[in-house]
């Protein structure tokens, strides 16, 4: 999704298209009913059953697929501050004059990850932030290297390179599952079905003498706040739903190595 910020429009939109939707399909139900009072709902069941079963189903999958991302991005972040933790702690394996420029590095490409999640907006990455990190990962591998051929026996330091290696890894993994999300047909397959099903619902209603707008307006805010949330879910640093808290132990992570 390009425009998250217009949610709450999109939100309205889909609101009120639910509404008069039901109303359209009040009106064409009424219609059948006059030209035909006993066989315009003939059949009507079976479609309804299969509409609104396939609606079930989709938002199901959908909201279980956007659940399950949510733990992952949560899981990657804890492994992503483990691996910092370690590949720090490791560090103690390298000759005591090269710890403090690495050690420095390390800070300072920690607080280059922590801004890059902290000011990411949407589709717009925060590239300086990223290309610094990226930067002081080559720099923390070289220092690295460079440390561990002026050790007696550099093989003593391989822990140390597979920690780094390890931190590195998992940025793309977080970067990948940070972009992960079901196609955006999908999600124009739920509003469509969703527009379906209130025709289809307006249509059960027809034959009526008055308009039951809390039935109407009811249905229209259930659906709105079900697409929220599954959005909600599958981008949890724009909404309501987010996971910026579980950021606060990669924050305790860089408190501890001051």
């Amino acid at each position: 999704m390009h425009s998250l910020t217009a949610l709450p429009v999109y939100g309205l939109v889909i609101f009120f298209a639910i509404v008069l939707g039901i109303e359209a399909g009040r009106r064409v139900g009424n219609r059948h009913l006059a030209q035909d009072p006993d066989g315009a709902r003939q059949g009507v069941g079976a479609i309804e059953g299969a509409v609104f079963g396939l609606l079930a189903l989709l938002i199901a999958f959908t909201f279980s697929g956007a659940a399950s991302r949510l733990d992952q991005r949560r899981a990657l972040i804890v492994a992503e501050t483990n691996a910092m933790g370690t590949a720090w702690l490791r560090l103690d394996l390298l000759p005591a004059s090269e710890q403090p420029a690495l050690r420095q590095a390390f800070r300072d490409y920690v607080d280059a990850r922590i801004e890059y999640y902290r000011d990411l907006r949407e589709d717009v990455l925060d590239e300086t932030a990223h290309d610094r990190a990226n930067n002081l990962q080559q720099t923390i591998w070289k220092r690295t290297v460079a440390a561990l051929q002026q050790m007696p026996t550099p093989t003593l330091g391989t822990p140390v390179l597979q920690a780094q290696n390890e931190m590195i890894d998992i940025t793309t993994t977080r970067a990948v599952a940070h972009e992960t999300h079901p196609p955006l047909i999908i999600y124009l397959m739920l509003v469509t079905m969703t527009l379906i099903s209130a025709l289809l619902i307006g249509y059960g209603m027809a034959g009526t003498k008055r308009r039951n707008w809390l039935h109407s307006l009811g249905y229209a805010a259930v659906m709105v706040c079900v697409l929220y949330v599954i959005l909600d879910f599958e981008y949890p640093r724009f909404g309501v739903i987010r996971i910026d808290y579980f950021d606060k132990i990669m924050l305790d992570l860089r408190a501890s190595m001051n």
